[in-house]
């Protein structure tokens, strides 16, 4: 079905299923998986009551509760995307440049088309259905340098009460004019947007420089003034995705140690900045990252896409760095965090590491949570949080009914269903407790 602005729920609801969450890492605490094979998650006012087996829960709802049947699907918390260029969707699947080719041939038009409040505003609402269709409720994501971009995509967000980081790209140098502000511009405008949008009902800001290469160190530094001025937005930029970028960087910033270090030089480190990639660092960049409070997006499908190099989970989880994964599309190939996982574990297989199916939809839900000093809200069904769940369909394809059929532990299926799991074995997305989006028609209700 067509995907809606959720509805209002009567104050107590119910949801019965399957259901798997994470209270830890797994990777830490053997622990840390929560599974009810016949469970259920009551939800008041759009945040979780109880979660727990369904036989000692249902006796203790009151008559007349509403309780949505998903028996035979899996219920998780809704994914978190840590990065995401919301401009880039009509550019997905575009034939293959390396980093700073794509950035020419096909960003820069793309973005372009912003400066049109009513592309910008189509493009949202597409945007924002396209990420509750694959289970997402939850994203960081980029806009353009318009302003309006921004007005944009946190109006769709709002209209569907999903919790939306973003941010007005900044961008003074190396770049097409017409794409181009400058510092003091950027600063008033991320300035001004903070102020409208910051804080309203579940949307955060996010200042944006796009990265290093294409802000001139004024910007750099009023970028830094902005994160220190307003306690609780978020940074979001990209570092060390590719090696003809840090090569670049090298050149523009001979003064600094590294890459990341331009940002740290600019006060643009610290809790709830998220960089993406990550790819061409050293374990001195790991560990200020770490003891700064930054967080990595893993962007598995982009970085294969464009060639750039494999990420190091390994070395990221040893030394303590907050990790989340991002779809990155446009350069990323799905905005489906199964494909995403998916492409994770090849990533991971070429670097000598593994990841597990545990490890992986940790990564997904209350890791990427995590990752964005979120998890108090976000990530799993502890009570208070806010109840937003995706609901995964086993049976969705012929393969991947066959594979679950065949499989003899939670593990086995949940790899099953990261590794031939897309859009269709989303069932349903709910925000707030509220059906999102449904792919067939409302599970009945009963008990």
């Amino acid at each position: 079905m067509t995907p809606a602005a959720p509805t209002p729920l009567p104050r107590l609801t119910a949801v019965r299923g399957e259901i798997v969450h994470f209270v830890a890492d797994p990777a830490q605490d053997a622990r840390a998986l929560e599974h009810f094979a016949d469970g259920l998650l009551v939800v008041r006012d759009g945040h979780v009551a109880e979660c727990g087996p369904a036989t000692e829960l249902l006796p203790r709802l009151p008559a007349g509760t509403p309780v949505a049947d998903y028996r035979g699907k899996l219920i998780l918390p809704g994914f978190v995307d840590t990065h995401v260029h919301y401009p880039q969707t009509d550019i997905i699947a575009s034939h293959g440049e390396q980093l700073l080719e794509w950035l020419e041939k096909y960003t820069f038009p793309a973005e372009r088309r912003f400066a049109d409040p009513a592309h910008a505003a189509a493009t949202a609402d597409f945007f924002c259905d396209e990420l509750l269709r694959n289970g997402t409720t939850t994203a960081c994501s980029f806009a353009t340098v318009h302003a309006g971009s921004v007005d944009a995509l946190f109006e769709a967000a709002q209209a569907r009460r999903m919790r939306m980081i973003a941010g007005k790209v900044l961008m003074d140098r190396n770049c097409p004019e017409d794409l181009r502000d400058s510092a003091a511009s950027g600063y008033a405008e991320s300035k001004a947007l903070i102020e409208r949008w910051h804080g309203r009902d579940r949307l955060h800001y996010a200042i944006t420089p796009r990265f290093a290469p294409t802000s001139t160190p004024a910007q750099l530094s009023l970028a830094g003034r902005l994160f220190a001025e307003h306690p609780g937005v978020f940074v979001q930029s990209h570092v060390a995705e590719n090696r003809a970028e840090v090569a670049w960087v090298a050149q523009l910033h001979p003064e600094t140690r590294s890459y990341l270090d331009v940002y740290d030089r600019h006060g643009l480190l610290g809790m709830r900045a998220v960089y993406a990639h990550c790819i061409w660092l050293d374990d001195t960049d790991r560990r200020r990252m770490a003891e700064s409070g930054a967080a990595m997006s893993f962007c598995p499908t982009s970085n294969l896409f464009l060639g750039s190099g494999l990420f190091d989970l390994g070395r990221a989880r040893a030394l303590g760095v907050r990790v989340g994964l991002g779809t990155d599309v446009g350069a990323g190939t799905s905005l489906s965090m199964l494909q995403t996982l998916n492409e994770a574990y090849k990533v991971l297989q070429l670097a000598g590491q593994s990841l597990s199916a545990s490890s992986a939809f940790y990564l997904a839900t209350l890791g990427g949570a995590h990752s964005l000093y979120l998890d108090d809200r976000i990530g799993n069904f502890a009570a208070g949080k806010e109840a937003d769940f995706v609901v995964l369909d086993p049976q969705a394809t012929p393969l991947l009914a066959r594979r679950s059929a065949a499989c003899a532990t939670l593990e086995e299926r949940l790899f099953a269903l990261m590794m031939l799991g897309d859009d269709r074995a989303v069932a349903a997305t709910h925000v707030l407790g509220a059906a999102a989006w449904l792919r067939t028609p409302d599970p009945s209700a009963r008990r």
